[in-house]
């Protein structure tokens, strides 16, 4: 398991492409969230005309 891990000595790369992949995609899903939400609340006051 330990070789698995270290990668053929690959391991620093390997598992930075990894984390730095999860967090752009977990940026990703928050900024798509964030932006729904503000699309809502922009849609809701247009809705009721508070403009």
């Amino acid at each position: 398991m330990t070789e698995f891990f270290a990668m053929g000595g690959y391991a620093v790369w390997v598992w930075s492409a990894w984390g730095l992949s999860a967090t752009a995609l977990i940026a990703l899903v928050v900024t798509a969230l964030a932006e729904r939400k503000a699309a809502a609340e922009r849609l809701r006051r247009l809705e009721t005309g508070e403009a």
